[in-house]
Order: structure tokens, then C-alpha cells, then sequence
């Protein structure tokens, strides 16, 4: 399925960078059950409070617990008084559907609002970026700009169903073609956090310059040994339906309002302890 597609164009792709559940993209949500609501509130004492998430996806999260994610999961499990408990399952097809529309767990720490889950008041908005290297001195920052025609480009895929990054379908439409260099989103998940390879690549010198989703982009770039430029993508309104800022919370399932309630009270009470893990990522935010 494509999320919305009619209306948003290429959202589902989009998402799908940000490395939370739509990065499942052919299947999420499907069969999606509701078994039980505020498994917080009737859990042991200390409460646990049940993550849903990927064991190989930073920045966002892996199983050694080094994402922003399994940080931020931290912070809300202190200020609840519980202890964390992980399902983890690679966002890919069916993530949804096997962890939390499941029941194995409660909460997905980064989530887009999508119909299949309840989500939290957002607790970062962020865009699509460039990125390139500084030594290059690429000034661009919209993508139609002419000078794009002469670089190599790095975009992420999705699959072959044509559910593919926004930028694809904007730089196609100029006939961007043959200078652009495809990644996999899913990529070679024995790899270390597999999407990451796009950036890596640029770093490298293998491609001129990628169009990367911001929080991928910012940790990567903040990482690397060859110094990396992070330009938000800029003129995106005219470009709709298709879709390039996105608002990011967390999501519980449908029926479960008090457990939501109780994270936006942690993401209302702890905002500055948040704006400050998002930092230490390089997370870009609009």
C-alpha cells in the first residue's frame, strides 16, 4: 500500500527515511489489531513501558540502545517511573503489524501521524536535506537547480512498486536522470544501519551529492571523518502534493489515549531535555 499517496504524492517514502515504522513501507498497518489498551497502567511495579524497535537503524536506534530513540525512551521510562522492555524487529514489511498492532509492545519512539496508530504531539519537525562535501563548496539548495544536471546525485529507493523518495519523482520529472545514483533503502541489513550507506558514499567521493532525509543526513554527516555539508532543501511548498517536512512523535496503538496522554506530558515537561538529545544527534529540525 502507499500512505496517502493521492494527496501527499511520495509521503510514504519520505517516511521511510527517517528510519521509524514507515520504513516498512509496502505493509504497514496491515491487519492491524488493537488488543488491549494502557498496558502501562496494569503493568508490574516498577511499570514497563513495551518499545517497539529496529535492532540496526541509527541514528534512531539499535540494539547496543545508541540511538536518539532508545535515549529519548530512556527519558520518558525515568520520568514515568518504569523500566524498559524492547520487541525489536526491523522496520521493513510488517512492522507494524508484528510488534506493536500485536500486542508485543506499546510505543514506537519516531513516527509520522499515519492512520494506523495514535500519535503524540510531535516532538520534532524535520526535512529532507542535501548533502556534499564541504571541500566542494556545492552551493545548492533547491532541487531544481541547473547545477544539478552535472553532479552525480545519491537518492534513496523504496521499491519497484513506485512509492519512491519525493526527490526521485521531482528530479524525473525534469528528465535528472542519468547522473542519478539509486540506494535501497533496506539495503544489506547484515551491514551496520544500512540506509546510512548513501551518506557514507558521498563522504567517500563516490557520488557528488545525495538528497537524504535530515535526521540520517545530520547524524552522519556530524560523524564523518571528511567534513559534510547539511543544506535543508529549500522552495518545497511549490512542489506539493509532494512532501518534504514532517512532523515526528511517538505512536501507541489506537485505543490506547491514556498512555498517549501521558507522553505528551513527558514531551511537554521534558522539551528542553529533548531539543538537547536531538542536538547531540545533529538532528536538523524546521
Amino acid at each position: 500500500m502507499e500512505w496517502q499517496r493521492n494527496k501527499f504524492g511520495s509521503s510514504l517514502a519520505a517516511l521511510a527515511l527517517a528510519g521509524f515504522v514507515l520504513a516498512a513501507s509496502p505493509a504497514v498497518g496491515e491487519d492491524a489489531a488493537s488488543p488491549g489498551a494502557d498496558r502501562l497502567a496494569t503493568s508490574v511495579d516498577p511499570p514497563i513501558l513495551r518499545v517497539c524497535a529496529d535492532p540496526n537503524n541509527l541514528p534512531f536506534s539499535n540494539e547496543d540502545e545508541e540511538g536518539f530513540e532508545n535515549k529519548l525512551a530512556d527519558l520518558v521510562a525515568d520520568e514515568l517511573g518504569a523500566t524498559i522492555e524492547y520487541t525489536w524487529w526491523a522496520e521493513r514489511r510488517g512492522f507494524l503489524r508484528n510488534t506493536l498492532n500485536a500486542g508485543a509492545c506499546d510505543v514506537v519512539m519516531g513516527t509520522p501521524p499515519i492512520d494506523f496508530l495514535t500519535p503524540t504531539q510531535a516532538y520534532y519537525n524535520s526535512t529532507y536535506v542535501f548533502v556534499s562535501r564541504a571541500e566542494d563548496a556545492i552551493d545548492v539548495a533547491t532541487l531544481t537547480d541547473p547545477k544539478l544536471r552535472d553532479l552525480t546525485i545519491g537518492v534513496h529507493l523504496i521499491g519497484d512498486d513506485g512509492a519512491n523518495t519525493p526527490a526521485v519523482h521531482v528530479l524525473g520529472e525534469q528528465e535528472i536522470v542519468d547522473n542519478v545514483v539509486g540506494y535501497s533503502i533496506y539495503g544489506n541489513y547484515d551491514e551496520d544501519s544500512p540506509p546510512s550507506r548513501l551518506v557514507k558514499d558521498v563522504a567517500a567521493g563516490e557520488i557528488d551529492i545525495a538528497v537524504v532525509w535530515g535526521p540520517l543526513a545530520g547524524f552522519y554527516a556530524k560523524h564523518s571523518e571528511t567534513k559534510l555539508t547539511v543544506t535543508p532543501l529549500e522552495e518545497t511548498v511549490r512542489l506539493l502534493p509532494l512532501v518534504f517536512q514532517f512532523p515526528i512523535g511517538m505512536g501507541v496503538r489506537k485505543d490506547d489515549h491514556v498512555l498517549k496522554d501521558r507522553l505528551n506530558a513527558v514531551i511537554a515537561k521534558k522539551h528542553k531535555a529533548i531539543e538537547d538529545l536531538l542536538d547531540a544527534y545533529g538532528i536538523p529540525r524546521v
